[in-house]
């Protein structure tokens, strides 16, 4: 069984629970998820089965669009609200506010990675130190905001603002630490109230598979091809499909980055991209 499964992962699942679930119905461990969402958060999961597990760390570098509700006015050691608060404020943003502040987010920024993330600092994941309540100075990483916007009417309740925005992200964006950067222009804390992802890459919402599709068989898998399509595909005869299936180093005759080979019958065989010890020549990187 080789495909690409897309899974509407409900909340209070980790995206590990929904590999095993999956992997369990489905008889195979050949299967990875291509972006984590946390148990707190639901929407789009793109599974990778059997042979489309190279297709990985592909679809992880795609573009991920997410809905979530922000609270104003309360800041949690989690960054959403299932922390514990740490800090709360009495206001009254309007939406015209949030509106300008959403817009000054719209560029590529360093954000602070969240303590309580799996992201590894010493062999220790960042989440460890938060647990056992250890100093740690947190990283950042180069993240893209290509899409930010306030998407519903703006709602008060004891003293928090509460809405909904839509944003469109690079790979490695945290949410949570976007709606703190968010607040701060705002001259306030706020944190995640809930996280919908609506999009990741070309695979929407409304194309996913529910947990009870995958309990009933009822369920669809993709093929890779859209995946694939991005990439310029050359077409070679058997001498070269041959070299190129044995993992041969080739020579740069090409002028993109990564080229996609593929033999006279329309199979696709491996994706190459220019080898940086020699720009002369161009290398294995997913064979197919």
């Amino acid at each position: 069984m080789n495909g690409i499964l897309l899974i509407d992962k409900p909340q209070n699942y980790t995206s590990r629970d929904i590999v095993n679930i999956v992997g369990k119905k489905l008889g195979t461990k050949k299967i990875g998820h291509t972006g984590t969402l946390d148990p707190l958060a639901t929407g789009v999961l793109v599974l990778c089965v059997g042979n489309t597990t190279k297709m990985v760390e592909l679809i992880t570098s795609f573009k991920k669009e997410y809905v979530a509700t922000v609270i104003l006015g309360i800041k949690t050691d989690t960054g959403d609200i299932t922390g514990k608060i740490l800090e709360e404020e009495t206001l009254h943003d309007t939406k015209q506010e949030i509106e300008n502040a959403c817009k000054q987010m719209v560029k590529t920024y360093e954000q602070t990675v969240p303590i309580y993330s799996a992201i590894k600092i010493k062999g220790k994941k960042l989440y460890e130190y938060a647990r056992n309540q250890e100093e740690v100075e947190l990283p950042t990483r180069k993240v893209t905001i290509y899409e930010l916007g306030c998407i519903s009417d703006v709602s008060y309740e004891n003293g928090k603002v509460i809405f909904q925005i839509r944003t469109l992200v690079s790979k490695g964006t945290y949410i949570r630490s976007l709606i703190e950067d968010l607040a701060q222009k705002l001259n306030t804390v706020g944190t995640m109230a809930s996280l919908r992802r609506t999009k990741h890459g070309d695979y929407k919402i409304e194309n996913c598979n529910t947990l009870e599709d995958i309990e009933n068989g009822t369920y669809k898998l993709q093929d890779c091809t859209p995946i694939l399509s991005q990439y310029p595909v050359i077409v070679v005869d058997t001498y070269l499909e041959n070299k190129i299936k044995n993992g041969s180093i080739l020579e740069n005759r090409y002028k993109d980055p990564i080229i996609l080979f593929q033999n006279t019958q329309g199979t696709y065989l491996a994706l190459y991209k220019t080898y940086e010890k020699d720009n002369t020549k161009i290398k294995p990187w997913k064979m197919l």
